[in-house]
């Protein structure tokens, strides 16, 4: 999905970004604006990076109201939460509606998207005797490893 105002997602039709809000049945509000705005730009951006960015956008705007945007955005299905464990924070992208997956540097914390290898979404699916009658609609995959940066790092 695409937006404009400054939104530099291009792989999806644009859509001015307060239409987007108001088909996901949200307010309009600068700081929900300027949120989509940031995570657009920076792919995978830790909720204190957008906090701190939408502040530079907009003058005061508390941390826990940018958590609250990031909370409502994702819930209506704009942004996609992606947890990548107790070491970082968690980060958020544009939902893309694509089922990709992630790898993420033990290291630096690089997180990367990773297609889906299987086919459409969800390209996993669990064994029917551990199905407990679901509709399997995603299965999110963090590979976990180290990058060529951070092993060269280590060896220099």
């Amino acid at each position: 999905m695409g937006y404009t105002e400054d939104m530099t997602d291009t792989t999806a039709p644009q859509q001015p970004a307060d239409a987007v809000l108001r088909a996901a049945g949200l307010r309009v509000t600068a700081p929900r604006m300027a949120a989509l705005a940031v995570i657009a730009e920076h792919k995978h951006a830790e909720a204190d990076e957008v906090a701190a960015a939408v502040r530079e956008r907009l003058g005061s705007v508390s941390t826990q109201a940018v958590y609250g945007v990031l909370h409502a955005l994702t819930d209506a299905g704009l942004l996609r939460r992606v947890d990548t464990g107790a070491r970082n924070a968690a980060r958020y992208e544009m939902q893309l509606d694509d089922n990709h997956h992630h790898m993420i540097c033990r290291e630096c914390g690089r997180l990367e998207d990773v297609p889906c290898q299987v086919g459409h979404a969800p390209c996993l699916v669990p064994p029917a005797e551990h199905h407990h009658d679901y509709e399997i609609e995603v299965a999110e995959v963090l590979f976990r490893g180290t990058c060529a940066d951070c092993r060269a790092a280590r060896t220099a």
